[in-house]
């Protein structure tokens, strides 16, 4: 029991309350028509600080791993997406068509960027590529993922002239000005970055309430029965079993190392939460809150999972150093936060205290730089779910 205790992510709390919340006293009237402007405004902001963090710099470093790099994209957004589709069978019998399609636009989403970073510096990984995997990842997602939605999901998600006008002025043009503008606010952003990480962690608390509330005004909850919600859970278990599978035994036969096999694990298997939530209210619309369900439910299932594999990984020593380096990540954000503790809590459980294989070599290793690249997903939004805290120092201490 202490163990799953220390697993447990108190972001995670704050959504399903705010879940909970919006069931009970949904937002109606004048009182919903402010919390969608707030939520535009909201998501802007989201992905402002998500460019402004990111950094291109690494992204260029990180091209001598381009068969490593170019993996783990095609495995967010090719085999991914494939594997979604393939769940189309399992309407009208085990999913219904509007989780099926939730099911589906959580197979487009980006990589995480902390939580994969946490997690490979706990099993000894290369730590380095993956804050290029995640960078890779984010860029290519801001593009990738709502033109994908419109292609495979389509109906909800079609891409009109207002979802058109949204993902260009509450999406791409404030993650734009984000990346033009690091140069100049990047070290704010840095040192700042626990108070942003409030920031990040109430836009998307925000997010969610507003979804999933004009989903209680419009009825769309009353058709999710309880024996949907534990088959959409079982679903998600395959589906994480089966990516975790593929990635570790496929990098073993296309002959990769071990640090690197580690990455391609975790970020190739990992789905961001921050990035999804925004992107799912921009999309999606009244039906966003059934498009975040099955992401919300896959995030607190990966986080459990991975930080479980980690600590196996790190082979319960005292000394989880990634192959020849570390991270010195420091900006983290919310959903990417949790993933931190999981996996520094993770590796505690057997006995350490996950705080010092990241330390000053690693500073050395990916630079300073670094500690900005991996402290942002949209929350990493972290904001990969939205807060500020230190995700990615992991290691061990006897």
């Amino acid at each position: 029991m202490r163990r799953l205790a220390r697993l447990a992510d108190p972001y995670i709390a704050l959504l399903l309350g705010t879940v909970l919340l919006a069931v009970f006293l949904p937002a109606s009237g004048g009182v919903a028509t402010g919390l969608g402007w707030g939520t535009k405004a909201a998501v802007g902001l989201i992905f402002f600080l998500y460019g402004a963090r990111l950094s291109t710099r690494q992204a260029v470093e990180g091209m001598r791993h381009w068969r490593l790099q170019l993996l783990v994209l095609i495995c967010t957004f090719a085999l991914f997406p494939l594997i979604g589709l393939a769940t189309r069978a399992l309407v009208p019998y085990v999913l219904t068509p509007g989780l099926q399609s939730g099911l589906l636009f959580l197979c487009l989403v980006p990589s995480t960027v902390q939580s994969s970073i946490a997690f490979t510096s706990v099993a000894r990984g290369n730590v380095p590529a993956a804050i290029c995997a995640g960078t890779y990842s984010s860029l290519l997602g801001m593009v990738a993922t709502p033109l994908l939605a419109a292609w495979l999901v389509g109906g909800h998600a079609g891409l009109g002239a207002d979802g058109l006008v949204g993902i260009v002025c509450q999406l791409l043009a404030p993650f734009v000005a984000g990346q033009l503008l690091r140069r100049w606010i990047g070290g704010f952003l840095t040192r700042h970055h626990r108070i942003l990480g409030f920031v990040d962690r109430g836009s998307v608390l925000l997010v969610v309430y507003t979804a999933f509330s004009q989903g209680m005004t419009e009825g769309i909850w009353g058709l999710i029965t309880p024996l949907r919600l534990l088959a959409l859970l079982g679903v998600e278990a395959g589906l994480l079993a089966l990516m975790l599978t593929l990635t570790w035994f496929g990098t073993h036969r296309l002959g990769f190392a071990r640090a690197d096999r580690v990455v391609a694990v975790f970020a190739g298997s990992n789905k961001s939460l921050a990035a999804g939530l925004p992107m799912a209210s921009v999309l999606f619309g009244a039906h966003a809150s059934l498009a975040a369900l099955p992401l919300m439910l896959f995030h607190q299932m990966q986080l459990v999972v991975c930080a479980f594999l980690s600590r196996r990984w790190a082979g319960g020593t005292s000394d989880v150093r990634a192959a020849g380096t570390g991270t010195g990540a420091t900006g983290r954000t919310g959903e990417e936060t949790g993933a931190g503790r999981s996996a520094s809590n993770a590796s505690g459980a057997s006995g350490s205290d996950a705080r010092t294989a990241a330390g000053d070599d690693a500073r050395t290793a990916a630079g300073d730089d670094a500690r900005t690249a991996a402290g942002g997903g949209p929350g990493a939004a972290a904001p990969d779910g939205g807060g500020g805290g230190g995700g990615a120092r992991t290691g061990t201490r006897a």
